[in-house]
């Protein structure tokens, strides 16, 4: 098992100006994604700054090897959900089959209804990041970003797109959905990197 619960106390393990909930709040910019026919409506594209485009199908990215993940979550919105499990697929599996050039720098995470979130290139590398499949035993709702969402836990949850449905290897940094309409570029909830207006 990959995680298993911390003993740093609670209070510890949550950010400045968060607020701990048991619940599983629901957050998005407009609608949710729904699939009449998840397996020929449903793929994952990696292209940008990558030796040779790659398109997993549906059946294809669910018969990647899965593995257990357990993380805190930190919303931008406040609050923070502790002791997470998921169970997902490792960024590895999905990289290991392409080949990325030197000179990408950052990723762009695409999802459904032309969403967009930024990353720097370590960070989406990082093993505590991953691709979310179930959540605390169950599979993911529509609302949670079923069939899949990018977890990326040590940032505010925005950076973990719900909906997954590109990987692109850019040179430079550029905003997102979110970090075009006054969010902070990396989001890092230890340092309250909320918004950035300047």
């Amino acid at each position: 098992m990959f995680f298993k619960k911390t003993d740093v106390p609670a209070n510890d393990r949550v950010p400045p100006g968060q607020t701990l909930t048991t619940g599983f709040p629901v957050l998005h910019h407009g609608d949710v994604a729904r699939y009449k026919d998840v397996r020929t409506e449903w793929n994952l594209r990696v292209f940008g700054l990558v030796e040779e485009e790659l398109r997993l199908s549906y059946d294809e990215f669910m018969a990647l090897p899965r593995r257990e993940f357990g993380n805190d979550i930190h919303c931008v919105t406040t609050w923070s959900k502790l002791d997470n499990v998921w169970e997902g697929v490792a960024v590895g599996e999905v990289i290991g089959r392409v080949r990325i050039k030197p000179e990408a720098k950052y990723v762009m995470l695409h999802a459904e209804h032309g969403w967009t979130t930024n990353l720097p290139i370590a960070d989406f590398l990082r093993e505590t990041t991953f691709f979310g499949l179930k959540h605390n035993g169950a599979e993911l709702t529509p609302e949670h970003g079923y069939p899949v969402r990018m977890v990326v836990p040590h940032l505010y949850f925005w950076k973990s797109a719900k909906w997954l449905r590109g990987i692109e290897f850019m040179a430079k940094d550029k905003p997102g959905f979110w970090e075009r309409n006054g969010y902070h570029m990396y989001g890092d909830p230890w340092r309250e990197e909320r918004y950035d207006f300047d």
